[in-house]
């Protein structure tokens, strides 16, 4: 077996000190001139995910580009997420390309641009994309409302850790999401539930580039696994259910039903059933209860 040596970490670790496997994104923004701007990102990822009043991505840029420069001027943007079509990552490379103005950049672009669901003055969105998150810059964070448009050759100190400027020449955004929006086949995916070919073709960008190349894999059919879900404890589970709510009362057998919910998600499951179950009128949450109440699950899913 080959052994691990260790590899000199430099800038751009992520391209040059490793492989790192990352999505395809064009980020829209809004030039000054009122044109949507396309550029081509694979530093963008889940920030906010959980626990808080909204949910948000993380975006990393050079704060001189034009993405990031329109950014801090307007605070809004899309995410578009592209297929692994070839002529599209070809694209996408030539957009991401720096030191191009909008309007060299958007002459012969090949994306179909329609206008954004949310209002008329935000970035307009790629038609191609399997889907697309329309986001707003929280720039309260961290106070980095304080940071504007402009310089275009580095920003002096001090910096932002995490939100805004944060070195001379980078910038991280972190991004509400205000909207996603879904082609109709993935969105009925995984509302209904996903099946293998209910994935959309996602091309993997590599993250390393050498002088000449960047480097990304077309989709493959995925492979699934089964969750090896430990199940709980019948009277574990009849214990956590007794302390949601003094006037909803669950079975035992409710209760045998929901041992496969792991341990870690069960009272917010319990929590949302009771809230259901008052809703309902529904005093006893018994077997056929329990039915009625999954169904009321699964439609504030879809919704």
């Amino acid at each position: 077996m080959d052994k691990l040596k260790e590899l000199r970490i430099v800038d751009n670790f992520y391209q040059t000190s490793a492989f790192f496997p990352m999505p395809t994104i064009l980020v829209g923004t809004v030039s000054e001139n009122g044109q949507t701007n396309l550029g081509a990102y694979s530093l963008c990822f889940p920030y906010y995910i959980a626990g808080k009043d909204y949910y948000a991505m993380i975006l990393e840029c050079r704060n001189s580009s034009n993405t990031a420069q329109n950014i801090l001027r307007n605070k809004k943007c899309s995410l578009n997420f592209i297929t692994d079509d070839r002529k599209y990552f070809k694209e996408a490379v030539r957009l991401g390309f720096p030191g191009d103005t909008t309007e060299e950049k958007m002459k012969n672009c090949i994306f179909t641009l329609s206008n954004s669901t949310i209002a008329a003055d935000r970035p307009k969105i790629v038609e191609e994309s399997y889907q697309v998150f329309e986001c707003s810059w929280d720039d309260t964070l961290e106070d980095a409302f304080k940071d504007k448009a402009g310089n275009l050759d580095g920003y002096e100190a001090p910096y932002r850790n995490f939100n805004g400027i944060t070195s001379k020449f980078g910038a991280h955004f972190i991004l509400k999401i205000d909207k996603i929006l879904m082609k109709e086949k993935y969105h009925n995916s995984i509302v209904n539930g996903v099946s293998k070919g209910g994935f959309p073709s996602v091309p993997v960008d590599y993250g390393y580039r050498d002088s000449t190349n960047f480097w990304y894999t077309k989709f493959k059919r995925p492979i699934s696994e089964k969750i090896q879900a430990k199940e709980g404890d019948v009277k574990s589970v009849i214990y956590a259910a007794s302390r949601i709510d003094p006037e909803v009362k669950f079975t035992e057998d409710a209760c045998a039903k929901l041992t496969k919910i792991p341990r870690i998600f069960l009272k917010a499951a319990l929590t949302q059933m009771v809230n259901i179950a008052k809703q309902e009128n529904i005093s006893l949450i018994d077997e056929a209860a329990l039915d009625i109440i999954n169904d009321k699950r699964r439609q504030e899913k879809k919704k």
